[in-house]
């Protein structure tokens, strides 16, 4: 019978292999540890002499987890998580909630967001991460954050809990100088420079196709940026037509720095979501910021 007595296995080996199996690569989880990746195999190697059984089964460079090894990498996640919510908890930052977010939408919405929230509720901080992210994800075992501002589609880990902010409309925008008269056509945007606010183009082609454009309008060509922010700000500077979020730009389109040359967004399926996890430490902090953060959503022009 195990009992309280049972020797416990190092805990730097319990950590070498929940990295490795979470990587599914000795190289990668020492690349995570900054250790050899000779030193996590020890440790794996180590770790399945004291539960006499094998954890990996290796074959050559390739490394599968087995059944016995997967069971333990789910437990042993659960117990890090536990044990890293609790550290959290008492190295006195029990009023601070550390947030992950998008860089364009911190700079077009999220940052006065914040500052009105901090406002309301003078007793919680929240400690703000804004990073570039080409798809918007977040690892809450391995990242230092509390919780994070994602654009997805609502499907998350069972573990996570989720409020919805506000959703993704696309639509293009340019310079109020490119606009020109009359209505646009597929061939008048088949003559405009293009501006991607993503490296593989997929919100142009999403919103082309949506418009029955997507075969007379070249939407592979064009200018790639990394960011929304630097092709919304490029096409306000007139060197082409972008694809934009109409919530995240309604502010230009008030004042006149932007323009719509094809008034006609499309609902991507997606939306700005604040997630947690469930079992976090500061969970109903999180869940009276997303809260706060639905009141602040950003309105679309008209409404």
């Amino acid at each position: 019978m195990l009992g309280a007595c049972m020797r416990l296995p190092p805990l730097y080996a319990l950590r070498a292999f929940e990295v490795a199996a979470r990587h599914g690569s000795f190289t990668s989880a020492a690349r995570v540890l900054c250790i050899t990746q000779s030193a996590v195999s020890r440790h794996v190697k180590g770790l399945e002499e004291h539960l006499g059984c094998a954890l990996f089964a290796r074959h050559g460079p390739r490394l599968a987890l087995t059944e016995a090894g997967e069971q333990f990498a789910r437990e042993l996640a659960r117990g890090f998580a536990t044990l890293e919510n609790a550290c959290a908890a008492i190295a006195g930052q029990r009023d601070q909630l550390r947030l992950k977010a998008p860089s364009t939408l911190t700079l077009r919405w999220l940052l006065p967001a914040l500052e009105a929230f901090h406002a309301a509720d003078g007793r919680h901080r929240v400690q703000l991460t804004s990073v570039w992210m080409d798809v918007d994800q977040v690892d809450f075992r391995s990242e230092p954050f509390d919780c994070a501002v994602l654009l997805g589609r609502g499907d998350f880990p069972a573990d996570w809990q989720a409020v919805r902010l506000f959703d993704e409309w696309l639509v293009p925008v340019c310079a109020p100088a490119l606009l020109g008269e009359g209505e646009w056509d597929a061939a008048r945007l088949a003559r405009q420079p293009l501006i991607h606010p993503s490296r593989d183009c997929r919100d142009w082609q999403r919103w082309l196709e949506h418009q029955g454009w997507s075969e007379q309008v070249p939407w592979r060509e064009g200018k790639r940026f990394d960011t929304l922010e630097m092709g919304i700000g490029a096409a306000a500077q007139g060197y082409g037509v972008s694809v934009a979020d109409l919530a995240l730009v309604a502010e230009d389109l008030r004042r006149g720095t932007l323009a719509l040359p094809v008034p006609s967004p499309l609902r991507s399926g997606d939306s700005y979501y604040l997630v947690w996890p469930a079992l976090g430490a500061k969970r109903e902090m999180a869940r009276r910021l997303g809260d706060f953060l639905v009141t602040r959503a950003p309105r679309l022009p008209g409404s």
